[in-house]
């Protein structure tokens, strides 16, 4: 019998371990990148022996990601050299008070307690519903498929609207454990990883602080792109092909199924079945004919953008921990003004990581190697934003926040200076709007409601990545590699579709 073949279009994260799930089931696999390296957004670069990470800087989640490898046939630990990271995060507020996130209890009661009387033990409360909405999320809602209505509105599930806490938004959700709006930021900005304010995102996302401090911020040795190379070495020892520098131009479509792919040089290319791994709505309005679905899918909500600085530096900074959160006072209007698109406030929160204190190799010796990521409103509809000088704001912003730890002359050390705005994102990866977490996370963007992995006309196109179920995000990329590659080899073997 003939191999059946599967063309993949993007070469990140999910698109390639949806490659190797197929080819280990026999599926002839070819997957095209427009860049000239896989990894989508979780891509890096090095310049003058300065090592960055431009997409996620960290792992969480390692519960995932060993199902995950465990699934591709490979030991998690065994493939990556992680380093747990703790304390995980060093939140620095306006007033300069400093609280290290921990999973060290005696120093966590300690710090909370000086912020507000008796919070430790709202702490502790709130881990517990952490838990509890984590095992939650993860068994009835990351992990499975939702093929069908029924399997997401039936009444084993009705429970989850009060179990989880879907309706209630995150922040508000707080008053129940702390009263200091500080410790209610410090647990809620993780929101800002689904592309949410914590104010619209709802309760249910206490799991990720839960999962932080009881599993554990990872680092891999060398960067997030080694799971990038892990899986790349996956996909060629499973006979995947890759075929870089090339853009898809669109799918070719008739009836109810694809015939192939058209790339940009006018190739024709025939194939069983397309997996889509580029940006979701990108797809819709480029690859595909239909403009009412492309018109309907970019009347979503879109999550966030950010401005991303990638400095090499001529002397090292040690006042940095490795992951460093300036979170303003002024924390609603902040993330109001990142929802609305709206210019960035005077002191907007921010983020800067410094991997050469996880990994001595990420800068030359005595220099460091320093990422700041500043989150703003992604491309409004007008196309009037200033990026020029918004960067210039979110850089002297960068600047200023450091002043709080004491580090006033940065800008003087700097050897060279990356930089990447949504206009950026939208260039490089495709992503509509330059949003950086593709489709947001509100409550009718989850589960069912979330883009399927299979197109709704064409039985043999499908998708996989950030926009469409489960998520944003490397561990939930992996799930949606799993998901979507059962989905197209059930297809395969029903005889859905037959040959191209």
């Amino acid at each position: 019998m003939t191999s059946r073949s599967v063309m993949v279009i993007g070469a990140g994260i999910g698109g390639i371990a949806t490659a190797v799930h197929l080819a280990r089931r026999g599926t002839h696999v070819t997957v095209f990148e427009k860049n000239q390296r896989p990894g989508g957004r979780c891509d890096h670069f090095s310049r003058d022996g300065h090592r960055f990470d431009t997409g996620p800087t960290l792992l969480i989640m390692p519960e995932v990601y060993e199902a995950e490898f465990a699934a591709l046939g490979v030991c998690l630990h065994d493939a990556l050299d992680l380093r747990r990271v703790d304390p995980t995060y060093h939140l620095v507020f306006d007033d300069g008070c400093q609280l290290a996130l921990t999973s060290d209890m005696k120093s966590m009661c300690t710090q909370l307690e000086n912020f507000e009387p008796g919070s430790f033990q709202g702490f502790l409360q709130y881990m517990a519903e952490g838990q509890r909405h984590y095992t939650l999320a993860m068994d009835h809602l990351v992990t499975r498929d939702f093929r069908t209505a029924s399997e997401f509105f039936n009444l084993g599930n009705l429970p989850l609207l009060y179990r989880l806490k879907p309706l209630t938004p995150h922040y508000r959700h707080m008053a129940a454990y702390f009263t200091e709006p500080r410790l209610k930021a410090a647990f809620t900005f993780q929101d800002v990883y689904m592309g949410l304010s914590p104010f619209e995102a709802p309760a249910t996302f206490s799991m990720m602080p839960y999962t932080e401090l009881a599993h554990g911020v990872w680092y891999p040795h060398g960067g997030m792109s080694q799971v990038v190379d892990v899986l790349m070495d996956m996909a060629r020892q499973s006979g995947v092909e890759f075929v870089f520098d090339t853009p898809v131009e669109r799918i070719e479509v008739n009836g109810t199924s694809a015939q192939g792919v058209v790339l940009e040089d006018g190739h024709r290319l025939a194939a069983d079945a397309v997996v889509a791994n580029a940006d979701l709505p990108y797809v819709y309005r480029h690859l595909l004919p239909e403009e009412d679905l492309a018109d309907r899918m970019e009347h979503k909500r879109f999550s966030c953008s950010v401005i991303s600085f990638f400095w090499g530096v001529d002397k090292p900074y040690p006042a940095l921990e490795p992951h460093t959160l300036f979170l303003t006072d002024h924390y609603q209007e902040n993330f109001e003004r990142i929802s609305r698109c709206l210019p960035l406030p005077e002191n907007p929160c921010l983020y800067i990581h410094a991997p050469s204190r996880l990994d001595p190799s990420a800068a030359p010796a005595g220099e460091d190697t320093l990422i700041a990521i500043v989150p703003v409103g992604h491309l409004d509809e007008t196309g009037e934003q200033d990026w020029c000088r918004i960067r210039d704001q979110a850089r002297q912003a960068v600047f200023d926040r450091l002043a709080i730890l004491g580090i006033t002359d940065l800008e003087a050390h700097l050897k060279f200076e990356v930089n990447y705005t949504p206009l950026s994102w939208r260039k490089r990866y495709n992503l509509m709007k330059g949003s950086t977490h593709g489709l947001s996370h509100t409550l009718t963007q989850l589960g069912y409601l979330r883009p399927h992995n299979r197109h709704p006309r064409y039985q043999n196109v499908y998708f996989v990545g950030a926009s469409t179920h489960p998520g944003t995000g490397v561990p939930t990329a992996l799930v949606s590699a799993r998901l979507a590659a059962n989905r197209v080899m059930d297809d395969l073997g029903s005889g859905r579709f037959g040959a191209a």
